[in-house]
């Protein structure tokens, strides 16, 4: 039996809205590595003071793009500019719609002449295989998805493996792995370094707040750098991190991983919307969280809102360019992060412990977000002013934290209300038990939080101009 597409999904349900709020997929499950190595809590302490090992090697797609116009795709394709995007660079890659609306992110990685890979999540991978059927284009594309969430005991494989080293500590354990110093690359640049005999390929990144690498090889050497990467770091306080602390420390650093991808509306979309099937992350994915909209529209988020403004580059024709031409001196919503209320987090804590009273929707932790997109309304005497998208605590700063836009007027320093759990006791998403709504103080605060991150962090979404 044909799958049916997306635009069949939605013609049936009529609204996109209360399909994604009512979603059975669950939560986003960053999939194979264990949820801790140690305890979260370390392991979050560990890249502000020591050093870890992130192992990104199963929850994100890896999207080869090969051939003559591999680059005239994915130029086409992105807000950033590709100019001077040689070989052994890597770039953030940001797709618009027609409309100017943000579809996804990811990593470009220029691993050869005529030969890319996006390291990403689905709504920006799915774009570029989309256009490299229909568009005409003298490519070849090998999709590598990310390993399933529910291995259910079956065997896993990847293409490669993909390791990042990161913190304080970091250099040196990289320069002991490889048996002398290693060069400071630019960051995105790549290059390469010896592991136990193997060269590897290598990316300077800077995820936890420090110079540091990401490094990547054959999927059968996995367990072989991995053991040898833990050994060499005893000395340096090494912790390898779990899927429970891994995502979180984006609330430090200030990248918001997950908006809606904006792909629901527009007839300029509906050949899209016919390509994209019923298992595909837009028509499966899950929508959560106070804001409530019959509009689907009022979820979609343009790059100045997220902190992608300075990535927007007229120097070359891409799908959008000309929506976002319309809009680039106007006002925009600004990328922020919300630093939550003490004493009204324990509230919703202590109500889990008052029997035959409706408690407040759970605050899991470290990571807080119960769908694949959320949505927690912030206001401002009464009147929305902004979304809380990614949420979670971060055991550095002692504090939860939540990444989100808010209007322009709203100031650092101000306090707003960030309106937790969803509307009518909740939606019937499998992560919803029953509960009441909390209005929980925040103030709201820098990007990235951390004031380390702020001061050193080399990351080309926190600085203007760069791409």
């Amino acid at each position: 039996m044909s799958k049916r597409s997306l635009e069949e999904i939605l013609k049936s349900v009529g609204n996109p809205v209360q399909m994604l709020r009512n979603s059975q997929i669950g939560a986003y499950v960053y999939p194979v590595v264990p949820a801790e190595f140690s305890n979260w809590r370390d392991e979050q302490r560990a890249w502000r003071e020591t050093c870890v090992l992130f192992d990104q090697s199963h929850h994100m797609v890896d999207l080869y793009v090969e051939g003559p116009d591999a680059l005239k795709l994915l130029s086409n394709t992105a807000i950033n500019s590709f100019k001077d995007f040689t070989v052994n660079r890597a770039k953030q890659y940001v797709p618009v719609t027609h409309y100017g609306y943000v579809i996804g992110d990811g990593i470009l990685f220029h691993l050869e002449q005529n030969k890319l890979v996006y390291v990403g999540r689905a709504p920006a991978a799915n774009w570029i295989m989309f256009h490299a059927e229909t568009g005409g284009y003298d490519v070849k594309v090998e999709k590598d998805d990310r390993s399933p969430s529910r291995p259910m005991g079956k065997p896993v494989v990847r293409k490669c493996y993909r390791f990042q080293i990161q913190g304080p500590n970091a250099w040196q354990l990289i320069e002991k792995l490889n048996g002398g110093p290693v060069e400071k690359l630019k960051f995105f640049h790549m290059g390469t370094m010896k592991i136990g005999g193997r060269t590897v390929r290598t990316l300077r990144h800077g995820m936890a707040g420090a110079p540091g690498l990401e490094i990547w090889g054959p999927y059968e050497e996995y367990d072989e750098i991995r053991e040898t990467i833990v050994a060499a770091g005893a000395e340096f306080g090494l912790r390898q991190v779990g899927s429970r602390a891994y995502a979180t420390n984006t609330l430090e650093s200030g990248w918001i991983p997950s908006p809606l991808p904006a792909v629901y509306t527009g007839e300029k979309l509906k050949p899209y919307r016919e390509w994209l099937k019923e298992d595909s992350y837009e028509a499966a994915g899950s929508l959560a969280g106070s804001f409530v909209s019959d509009n689907i529209e009022d979820y979609y988020v343009t790059p100045y809102d997220i902190g992608y403004g300075p990535f927007v580059k007229f120097d070359h024709d891409f799908i959008g360019r000309e929506a976002l031409e319309a809009i680039h001196d106007k006002p925009h919503r600004k990328k922020v992060t919300f630093a939550w209320n003490p004493e009204d987090v324990a509230k919703v804590f202590a109500s889990l412990f008052e029997p035959g009273a409706d408690h407040y929707k759970y605050i899991d932790l470290p990571l807080s977000n119960y769908a694949s997109a959320s949505y927690d309304r912030i206001e401002k005497n009464g009147k929305v002013v902004g979304f809380s998208m990614f949420a979670g605590y971060s055991y550095n700063e002692r504090s939860m934290l939540s990444l989100g836009t808010v209007d322009p007027d709203v100031q650092i320093g101000d306090e707003v209300t960030l309106v937790w759990g969803e509307e009518n006791g909740g939606t019937q998403k499998t992560t919803v038990e029953r509960h009441k709504q909390i209005a929980i103080r925040a103030i709201v605060s820098p990007v990235p939080y951390a004031k380390v991150v702020r001061e050193q962090y080399e990351g080309s979404w926190r600085k203007a101009g760069q791409v």
